[in-house]
């Protein structure tokens, strides 16, 4: 009898672990079966152009929130298209106000998928660790919170990975958060910039430039901002061999 109960309880917390994950695979599953990325273009926003702006200036407060639980739902999922989320932000919202929106979903999103890892498949993923992975665990294991930033001011490894590693290694939900939340505004606000110019590049029959945000202007203070998010990790070292 006892056996059969503690079966019974372990495939109730088996379940329970797996439960993000179901949803997450759930979530994802419409948006490829539908196409729902093919909207998620510069082609599909220049098309409904004016029908976007009008809804959008009738309807502002719903937008922003249409906005921000668009960006929740595209990060916690690992979907693509949130360059282009942000991109179209900063054309309708403006590049100050989208920055702000996109910091506050992209981060609730991410702690979203963080959790989600944490808790339901974290085991499975840390026993499948590539080279890459472990590299970035060194990483945060020596200093999580200048580490992170790192990453999120530059994109050395794919959104999506920095957002689930962190998870199976043991780096606080307060340090996650944070660490997100603050590295990742250069990047938004360049990509929020494009899409406030956009009005203009419609208007010429151009296209945006994507590649701005590697550009020298851009990408050195983004470099600059992620080496002194570094410094406390360099001090440690320092401090450490001149002790020894």
């Amino acid at each position: 009898m006892n056996e059969l109960l503690n079966t019974e309880s372990k495939k109730k917390m088996s379940f329970r672990r797996l439960l993000p994950l179901l949803i997450i695979v759930a979530g994802c599953i419409p948006f490829f079966a539908l196409g729902l990325g093919d909207y998620l273009s510069f082609e599909a926003l220049k098309a409904n152009r004016d029908v976007i702006m009008t809804w959008t200036a009738e309807n502002y407060p719903l937008a922003v929130l249409a906005f921000v639980g668009a960006y929740i739902l595209v990060i916690s999922m690992s979907l693509p298209g949130g360059v282009w989320l942000t991109v179209t932000g900063g054309f309708l919202f403006g590049t100050l106000e989208t920055t702000s929106y996109v910091v506050v979903g992209a981060t609730l999103g991410a702690t979203v998928i963080f959790l989600a890892a944490r808790y339901a498949f974290a085991d499975y993923l840390r026993a499948k660790a590539g080279a890459s992975v472990r590299k970035m665990e060194d990483g945060f294991r020596e200093n999580a919170m200048s580490y992170l930033l790192f990453l999120r001011l530059v994109p050395v490894f794919p959104f999506w990975l920095v957002n689930l590693v962190p998870a199976f290694i043991g780096v606080p939900v307060r340090t996650y958060v944070v660490g997100t939340f603050f590295g990742i505004i250069p990047g938004t606000f360049v990509f929020a910039s494009v899409g406030g110019g956009l009005a203009a590049v419609f208007d010429s029959g151009g296209e945006p430039d994507m590649g701005i945000i590697f550009t020298p202007g851009v990408l050195i203070p983004i470099v600059g901002l992620a080496v002194l998010s570094l410094i406390p990790v360099f001090y440690k070292k320092f401090t450490q061999r001149n002790s020894s």
